[in-house]
């Protein structure tokens, strides 16, 4: 169950006795003398009730409760009345406040009303959450595409960190969509309610990095290209780590970090503090049967973007960019599937093709993901091909292909 309970009251006797009494019951107090004070601590996410006196110097408690109401609806707020100010808390229940008490009240008398609040607030914030899953689904399946084995351990991968509390390094060539698979990892996580803050970290300050921070708790803030930030940001960094528990920070890079840790550019304190959940983001040219399905996707997005019809996607072309190396990864499929939606076509893309190139432009491209998932190692490709060897190096030889490049 919740446990903050938000105190508002301009008389310091009063509050510290309340704050008292709840520390007493197990119950977390945060104390506000003032309309200014309080309004502050209200948002949409509060894990908590509000309790404020009616009379107030400047914004009383009504003002309070307008506040609350407009930020959110389902907050419960309890009022406190002084002698003779029944009528008011009377009004303040037809304005949308939970419940009054008036001053003083007996402790027992007090603790129920705020439990009951307390109680009613957990089911509001345990059913937003429901919803919230429910409407998301699974941000892995929905936002990670593919069909092959590395895809589906992407995907595991993600939803593995999510689970934890942990910092997450993610890693990837130019291209791959470490800020894509940062906001998997943000959705699929219990702060998935707070905020997603991308930042790149070339250029970054302290300063910056701090506001940064608070503008993210409670949730995630995603670094791009972590190895840009300066080194005195990098112990700033670290520090902050060290130091809150309301922002899980995922960091993003195409970099290797220990090459830039043994090579002194990079902090190895922070390093070993980013790497404790590593999610690595393969390459399409090592998992080629997954172009065709994420270059459909990219056209049916660039189609509706553009309100033209869904294009069909001849085999050939599908052959094409299943052959093709891409270096820039799905951004660069990405453009390539906007020119397609568009009618442009890409270098080659005019010619016609024959079901024998291609086919042998799939076989090529085949060949390669075989050798890159086993290091270049052409007895475990020809076996998990399923091709004797002698054919699978006939096959080599005619594609011009060398196993010794996709060697480690």
């Amino acid at each position: 169950m919740t446990k903050q309970v938000l105190l508002v009251d301009d008389d310091a006797w009063v509050r510290e006795a309340l704050g008292q009494t709840l520390e007493l019951s197990g119950l977390t107090p945060v104390l506000a003398a003032s309309y200014i004070e309080a309004k502050d601590h209200v948002s949409a996410d509060f894990d908590g009730v509000l309790v404020s006196d009616i009379r107030m110097p400047g914004k009383d408690g009504f003002a309070l409760l307008e506040h609350v109401r407009k930020v959110d609806a389902d907050l419960p707020v309890i009022l406190l009345t002084g002698e003779g100010d029944i009528p008011m808390a009377v009004r303040g229940i037809s304005q949308g406040a939970f419940d009054f008490l008036e001053k003083p009240c007996a402790s027992a008398d007090f603790l129920a009303v705020v439990e009951k609040a307390l109680r009613t607030r957990a089911l509001v914030l345990e059913n937003r959450r429901l919803r919230h899953q429910a409407e998301a689904g699974d941000a892995a399946a929905r936002l990670l595409f593919g069909q092959s084995p590395q895809a589906a351990e992407l995907r595991a991968r993600a939803r593995a960190a999510a689970r934890t509390q942990a910092d997450v390094l993610i890693t990837g060539e130019p291209g791959s969509g470490t800020s894509k698979v940062a906001e998997v990892v943000h959705l699929l996580s219990g702060a998935a309610m707070g905020p997603f803050v991308k930042l790149s970290a070339a250029g970054l300050t302290a300063e910056g990095l701090g506001e940064a921070f608070e503008r993210a708790d409670s949730g995630s803030l995603f670094l791009d290209e972590i190895t840009a930030l300066a080194p005195p940001v990098q112990f700033a960094l670290l520090e902050a780590l060290e130091t809150s528990n309301g922002t899980r920070v995922i960091a993003g890079t195409y970099r290797d970090l220990e090459d830039e840790v043994t090579g002194g550019r990079f902090n190895p304190d922070l390093f070993y503090k980013l790497d404790v959940m590593r999610i690595r983001i393969p390459a399409l040219r090592e998992r080629t049967q997954d172009i065709p399905v994420i270059f459909r996707h990219y056209v049916a997005i660039a189609c509706e973007q553009a309100a033209l019809p869904i294009r069909e996607i001849p085999a050939d072309v599908l052959a094409r960019l299943m052959a093709h190396d891409w270096p820039g990864n799905a951004r660069a499929l990405m453009n390539a599937a906007m020119r397609f939606a568009m009618g442009l076509s890409d270098e080659g893309e005019g010619s016609d093709l024959g079901l024998s190139e291609q086919l042998a432009q799939v076989e090529r491209s085949l060949l390669i993901e075989a050798l890159r998932r086993h290091q270049g190692g052409a007895s475990a490709a020809a076996r998990a091909l399923k091709l004797p060897r002698k054919t699978f190096y006939d096959k080599l030889a005619r594609h011009g292909i060398r196993a010794e490049t996709y060697r480690d």
